[in-house]
């Protein structure tokens, strides 16, 4: 088996393909592609698992797939998450600061633990909490308060929702897989890591993420994430049309599109055509460039006029200095940046996942198709197993709660949280194996 220290795993369940990426974390804090597999997906609808017999043995011929391929083993993953479900809203709390009037971390987290306190509707579970940027006694723009004087502080943050079915559903399958869920990660803040830039982020960028079942939002300026959302439009739609305009079956229609197809119908030929096999008893079909184009067309349209009305709910039209990043397997279908651009009047670029990677022999890393599992990667190298850090920030609030309670009574709850709390740290990818497999990882895990 090869070296697997400091190896990280993510798994993106995506509507027509279930994506697993390993990666290694080098010295230089860069990301080194070990393997990249992927499967049909047939138990996803939109983001969001509907079927999870057939997600599960999706998976595991997956896995199975990547452990003989590339001779490695899992045990924990990343695991992205979309779907139609997904909402965000910006919160604004603030703290008084009693003590000294310096502001220190701590008064950070507790502001920043606040906002898991807001009423929300039933079912719906927090997600991620993103800080935006920060008031020091009516001092605004502060990015790091941190060490400042000030009596109040107050914080700007951007919270993202889904549905807590959902996020049982997703973990369910994992765990029945034989596999360890570290965190569940955003898929539009996922692909944004993989193919935006500080630049990008900093002058006003929208990342346009068109998958199979969906097409995942993300609005940065000044630097942090401003607006989210998934629309429940993909590529698979675009095919479905094909399938009826052309009236042939549905691989036929998904190697027209992708072949053949075109977002601009101007620009293609009336006399072009392709010929479709023609079903058992039935002639061969010909079907023309153009209307092909015209069907596409129609559809992306659509999709883009929605990832505009989201541009417009943000609020930021006018200060998007770095225009539209496409990524995804939507961002090649042919004159879509050209489409994209008359229908919205910004700049657009297709955004490659190779940004931030080592030089690689795997192709799969120029592609845009797998934007979002390398950016899982890359957001899970970031923020290795950040809720364990949570609970600890909250293991530390009800330890003083309970500071005037009785030793004795105090004791034993303290003895079963060390028996329950995971045995490994803060980005030991694979800690927990340690006693079981010996000789395997080593304790590089640690520095992650």
């Amino acid at each position: 088996m090869s070296d697997t220290s400091n190896l990280i795993a993510a798994i993106d369940i995506g509507t027509t393909k279930i994506v697993a990426v390993v990666g290694r974390k080098t010295e230089d804090g860069r990301m080194h592609i070990v393997g990249i597999e992927k499967v049909p997906s047939t138990g996803v609808k939109r983001g969001v698992v509907l079927n999870i017999e057939e997600t599960v043995n999706a998976i595991k011929d997956l896995v199975f797939n990547v452990e003989a391929k590339y001779d490695v083993k899992l045990y924990e993953v990343y695991v992205g998450i979309a779907g139609q479900h997904i909402k965000s809203l910006q919160n604004r709390g603030y703290r008084y600061i009693e003590t000294s009037h310096e502001i220190t971390q701590y008064d950070v987290d507790q502001l920043y633990k606040d906002n898991f306190k807001i009423p929300l509707e039933a079912g719906e579970n927090i997600l991620h909490v993103f800080a935006q940027d920060y008031v020091v006694d009516n001092e605004s723009g502060v990015k790091n308060p941190i060490g400042m004087s000030g009596r109040r502080l107050e914080g700007n943050y951007h919270i993202v929702l889904g549905r807590v079915a959902s996020v049982n559903n997703i973990e369910k399958c994992i765990n029945r897989v034989g596999l360890k869920l570290n965190d569940l990660i955003l898929e539009p803040m996922a692909s944004a890591r993989s193919v935006l830039t500080a630049e990008e982020k900093e002058a006003g960028v929208v990342l346009v993420d068109i998958g199979g079942g969906t097409t995942d939002v993300a609005v940065f300026y000044d630097g942090v994430i401003q607006h989210t959302a998934v629309i429940p439009f993909g590529g698979n739609v675009v095919t479905s049309d094909v399938k009826e305009g052309c009236a042939v079956l549905q691989k036929q229609a998904e190697s027209l599109k992708t072949q053949f197809g075109s977002a601009l119908g101007d620009l293609e030929r009336e006399d072009m055509v392709v010929t479709i096999p023609g079903i058992e008893g039935w002639e061969p079909k010909e079907i023309s460039f153009k209307s092909l184009a015209y069907i596409i067309q129609a559809r992306m349209e659509e999709i883009v006029d929605y990832v505009m009305y989201q541009i417009e709910c943000s609020k930021l039209y006018d200060k998007l200095g770095a225009g539209i990043v496409i990524t995804g397997g939507g961002a090649l279908l042919k004159n879509l940046p050209q489409l994209v651009k008359f229908r919205t009047g910004l700049e657009v670029r297709i955004g490659i996942p190779n940004k931030y990677l080592v030089d690689s022999q795997i192709d799969e890393v120029s592609k845009p198709i797998y934007s979002t599992s390398i950016g899982l990667l890359l957001s899970a190298m970031d923020n290795p197993i950040k809720k364990v850090v949570e609970q600890k920030l909250f293991d530390d609030d009800l330890q003083e709660d309970e500071a005037m309670t009785k030793k004795a009574a105090s004791q034993p709850r303290k003895e079963k949280k060390r028996r329950e709390k995971p045995e490994y740290t803060t980005g030991d990818l694979f800690g927990s194996f340690k006693k079981t497999i010996a000789g395997i990882f080593d304790e590089k895990d640690v520095e992650m």
